[in-house]
Order: C-alpha cells, then structure tokens, then sequence
C-alpha cells in the first residue's frame, strides 16, 4: 500500500470507531428515532443532487435502505440508549460477520470455509463470555444490560442481512455502484424512522417548536455531521476506493483495528468500564474476526 492509502485505511478504522461515541452524544439530545432520521438526511441530502441514481431496480435500494438503516441503526440506538456501553457495541456489532456467513449460507448456499467455522465456535464463546456478565452474582454489568445487549446483536443481524440484499443487488445488476447505492439508499430510512418518532416518542410534537430546535446543543449538531458525513460519507467513500485500488484482503485486516479503537475511545474519552467477563468476550470476538480475516495468510485452509 502506497503511504497516502495507508493513511487513509488507517483513518477510517479512527472515523468509524469513534462513531460509536458521536451516536452516545447524539442520544443526549435525540431518541433513538429521531437520531437515526437526521443522521441519514444528513447523510443524503447534499450527495443525493451530486450523485447519480444506482442503475438497478429499485426494490434493492429500498430493501437495503430498511435493513441497513432502520434495521441496524434502529436496532442499535434503541440498544445504547437502554444499556450498552460505545465500547462493546463497537465489539459486538463486528458479530456481523458471522450473521453474514450464516445468512449466506442459508440465502446464497455460500459453503463456510474452515477460517469462518473456527471463528464462529470463537464468537459463540465469546458471547458466552458476555452472557455470563449477567448471571454470575455479584458481577457488575458495568453500564449494560442483557437487553443492550440483545438489541446490539439485533443491530448486527440486521447488518448482515443488508450484506446479504448487496450482494443479490449486485449479481442482478451489471452496472451496480456501491457509492451511488449507499448514497440513494440513505433516503430510505428517513420516513420511516420519522413515522416511529411520531408515533413511539411521547414528546415528539414539541419538535414543531421552533424554540425546540434552537435548544440543542452544539455537540448534538456536531455528532449529527460526524455521523452523517464523516463515518457514512467520508468513511465509504475511502474504504471503496481502497477496495477498487487493492485486493480486499489487503484491506479488509484493517477493519480489526475498528473495535479497538472504539474501546479505547469509550473507556477514553466516556469513562467506561469493562467487566472481566466482557473482556474475555472481546477477547474472543476479536480473535474469531482475526481468524476469518486473517485464516488463509496463516495456513488455515479455506475449506
């Protein structure tokens, strides 16, 4: 890798780890609901005139809209509000991988390869690991609960099922543009997202009030264009041109770097905590993603 693409892998891997403390900022000020409304209007209003519409059907686009926004995104403000700290989200959310492999295999009849069933067994004993955070007496739960916990992995599924309509996206359509796809179908999830304001939170009328708007604070706006344009905008533009540039497994060992920096970046800048169940869960979600990622260049056999 060249050293001006190093740097940028390297700042993505920043850009998306410290966006777990940006969405933990912005539930300040927002619901769930509303946090994931003006994150992807953010995201897609100034690109949508500049960037042209994906040529493909449009069922794709909108199925990736549901899934990977109000999906995941619904999903997992819904979880760091109830009870899940920036740092193990950043770490279980990359359980994705795995819902990926198993929704392939269920979907694609994709056939797992040894690398991906040793890091399976690694991930199911790392949620082993946190699991036992909350049946253990005496153990504190250290700022989570089992539902931030189950919502998170929800978030995940959710990811991975959004993997799973790219890839029939793209096998159906010749011209597939994973920028303009994401970019369109950032639209998708701003309607729906503002219907369940309107309906589940109690005080959503009073955003109606101009007064209302002019109350928030400065970081809520700043968490909103980190979300919006920094970690969607900025951060996929740079990963998609890193994968067109190199092969994906020169690129992808980077995204091993993002739940470590979202760790350090929870305990650094929240002061979060972290059980030592929850570490040995890291522990071993960190090992099964290295081992996927990282299984063919160390001799472990793709199938």
């Amino acid at each position: 890798m060249r050293g001006r693409d190093l740097l940028a892998a390297l700042a993505v891997v920043v850009l998306w780890g410290v966006n777990f403390v940006a969405m933990k900022w912005g539930l300040r000020s927002f619901t769930p609901f509303q946090l994931g409304a003006l994150r992807y209007l953010w995201a897609a209003v100034p690109l949508v005139l500049l960037v042209r519409a994906p040529r493909m059907h449009w069922r794709w686009v909108l199925l990736f809209g549901s899934f990977q926004g109000v999906g995941q995104f619904g999903f997992l403000f819904v979880a760091l509000q109830m009870g899940m700290t920036a740092a193990l989200a950043s770490v279980l959310l990359q359980t994705q991988v795995f819902f990926t492999a198993l929704f392939g295999f269920a979907v694609l009849h994709e056939r797992p390869g040894r690398p991906l069933v040793l890091g399976l067994v690694l991930a199911g004993l790392g949620l082993l690991c946190f699991a036992m955070n909350y049946v253990q007496p005496g153990d504190a739960a250290a700022g989570t609960t089992l539902a931030g916990l189950l919502l998170t992995l929800c978030a995940a599924a959710w990811w991975a099922a959004s993997n799973i309509v790219s890839r029939l996206a793209q096998q159906a359509s010749p011209g597939y543009d994973p920028f303009s796809f994401v970019v369109w179908s950032s639209l998708v999830p701003v309607l729906p997202f503002t219907l369940l304001s309107l309906w589940l939170d109690p005080d959503a009328s009073r955003w109606l009030d101009p007064a209302t708007w002019a109350a928030v604070p400065l970081v809520a706006w700043l968490s909103l264009a980190y979300l919006g344009w920094a970690a969607t905008v900025l951060g996929y533009g740079m990963w998609t041109t890193l994968l067109k540039r190199y092969p994906a497994n020169r690129v992808a060992p980077f995204s091993l770097g993002v739940p470590l920096v979202g760790i350090a970046a929870g305990m650094g800048v929240l002061g979060e905590a972290i059980t030592a169940w929850q570490w040995a869960g890291v522990a071993c979600v960190v090992l099964a993603l290295a081992c996927v990622v990282l299984g063919p260049r160390l001799g472990i056999k793709k199938a």
